[in-house]
Order: C-alpha cells, then structure tokens, then sequence
C-alpha cells in the first residue's frame, strides 16, 4: 500500500460493531452485522460476511481503510441508477418487497435457493414480470447453484421472461465458459461475481472468455482505486454491486460507480431496502430508480441503538485485529518489494 496504515489501535478506537436486523431474509440471515469506522474523511466499513476467514476478509479491510483515509478518484457521475433486489421469497411477497424500490427499471431475481426448486424460480420470476411490466429488465443471480446441466435447463426455462442477464449460473470458471458457449445462441448474457470476488486472479473469468461482463464490488476486491484498476484491465462492461452493506458501505460502492466512464447496466447498490434499520438517517434509499452519490452522515443514536450483543462485538473485533495482522504484513512485504 503506498500510504501508512492507521495503527490498529486507532481503528479499534474508531470502531462500532452494529447488527441491523433485515425486512427480508436474506443469504440465510436476520441481521447483517459490521464494524463501522470512522475515518478522516468518513465513516467507513468492514463487513465480510461471516464465514469468510481471514485471508478472504482482508481485501474488505484494506477497503474500508481506502474509504476512510484515502481520497477518491475524479467523480463522473452524481447519481447511480440501480436495480431492485428480490431475495428467493414466495411468489406473494414479490409485489410487497419490489414496493420498496420506486422507479426501479430492473430487478435482480435471486434463483437457485438451497431447498427450492426450479418451480419456484418460476413463480417468481413470473410475478417480477407482472410487476414491472413488459419494458422492465429482470436479471437473474443463481450465486454458483446449478451445475451446467442445470443451469442449462433453467435458463430455456426462464428465458420466455425475457433476462438481461444471469449471474454466476455455476461456481467455477470452467463452468461459466461452457455454459456461456451453451447458451450464447440465446442471446442471454452471462454475468460473473464470485469467479472475480472470490478467486485469487480476479482477472481469470474476463481472460478467459468465461463471461460478458463483470459484477464488481468494492469491498471483496479490496476498495476503490484497486476495484477500479480491476475494470480497466478487464476491458468488460461492469455491474457494480454491494454486498448487503449499511448505507456506509453502499456509499463505498456508489463511489466506485460514479468514477467508472462507462456505466452500461443499473447497479445493484439498493440494498439498503433490504434493511429495517440503518447507521444514518439519511440511508441510501432509490428514489426515482436511482441513489446519490454521497458520503452518509453517521447517526450515533442509530449506531447506538444497533450495537451488536457483547459477544458479537468481541468477536468482531478480534476478527478485526487478525485480519489487521494479514494487511500489516502483506503492506510491510509490498514497501520492501517497492524498496
């Protein structure tokens, strides 16, 4: 890293450790924990999601420290256009949860749900279409949970819906590619997440034909500046996405929108629907399909109002400390390198 990292005792200082309980289930919880940092130049955020370890919470790390003490590149843009995000409900609520997003063109349907069938992506999928009519957009977001077989079968069957796109079918590269060459007669796009967030070579789905375009987060790739570097070596147009972050972390991500010069797709930065609580009072709500480009204002009565038990505070922090450890490290090798 070219700048000095804030010492740990300064971020532990300068953290919180809050659990924002959700309107919806989603991704198999309630709530949705995260150390919230102020820094410098802003409330910041760490929050990977819980069973990542440490190696793998690193990058989030050293993006919340690019947040919070660095300065950003040149803004393009002061709003970011997003999509609404539908969790794998039952077809009844879709109408109830699509509510939250006004002026929302697109809507990410989540598929493949451990413990659902094909039936039931079905339903929904159909119900998204009802309600945002025949010129809305509906991508759809399997997160890895067919294989080629399957997710083959899926999208013939989904596709009478009319699909911007579908992310991640399938958990590897190898299977991205082939599903791609399966289905590239249709005309559907595919879409990869966890093959750029998730790998040691982010770059290895976009190299090797294996997608059209990428979803970026800030967060899982390390922050701005590096999400960024991540975008211009691609050479892939790029959905930027959060990853169920507070308004904090959204802000992070829209950010990282407004600096990228082609922004093809409605990002998925309306998470903050999804929560029933927030660190802000201002929280980064859509309004007319879109969300500013801004740094929220932290709340301290909110933050004190969510603060997680103290059980989950402790392991929050050791959590942080660890992964603190792993950054040192990697910035005190890369200073020697660059010496």
């Amino acid at each position: 890293m070219n700048r000095p990292l804030p010492t740990l005792t300064e971020l532990l200082e300068l953290a919180s450790v809050v659990s924002l309980p959700l309107n919806t289930r989603f991704r198999g919880v309630d709530a949705r924990e995260a150390v919230i940092l102020r820094g410098p130049l802003g409330a910041t955020e760490f929050s990977p999601f819980v069973e990542y370890d440490d190696t793998e919470s690193l990058a989030w790390l050293a993006a919340a420290i690019d947040f919070g003490w660095s300065e950003t590149p040149h803004l393009l843009r002061d709003r970011i256009p997003v999509n609404a995000t539908l969790p794998a409900v039952a077809e009844p609520d879709v109408e109830q949860i699509l509510a939250r997003y006004p002026g929302c063109r697109t809507v990410k349907v989540k598929v493949a749900e451990r413990g659902q069938s094909l039936s039931d992506d079905i339903a929904r999928v159909r119900a998204t279409r009802a309600f945002i009519g025949t010129e809305g957009r509906i991508r759809l977001d399997a997160n890895g949970g067919w294989n080629v077989d399957e997710a083959e079968h899926a999208i013939h069957a989904l596709a009478e819906f009319d699909l911007e796109y579908v992310e991640q079918p399938c958990a590897t590269v190898d299977e991205l590619w082939e599903i791609r060459q399966r289905v590239k007669y249709m005309g559907i796009p595919i879409a990869a997440d966890e093959s750029v967030r998730k790998v040691d070579d982010p770059l290895d789905v976009a190299r090797r034909g294996a997608a059209d375009l990428l979803v970026i987060k800030a967060q899982p790739l390390g922050g701005i500046h590096s999400a960024l570097d991540i975008v211009e070596r691609a050479g892939l147009p790029v959905v930027v996405s959060s990853a169920l972050d507070t308004s904090i972390g959204i802000a992070m991500g829209a950010h990282l929108a407004a600096c990228i010069p082609n922004l093809e797709y409605d990002c998925g930065l309306a998470t903050a629907a999804l929560l029933a609580a927030d660190v802000t009072a201002e929280p980064l709500l859509p309004v007319d399909g879109a969300i500013p480009v801004v740094r929220p204002v932290l709340d301290e009565t909110l933050v004190e109002n969510n603060l997680a038990a103290r059980d989950r505070d402790v392991w929050w922090r050791e959590r942080l400390m660890r992964t603190y450890g792993l950054l040192e490290a990697l910035s005190e090798s890369s200073g020697r390198h660059a010496g």
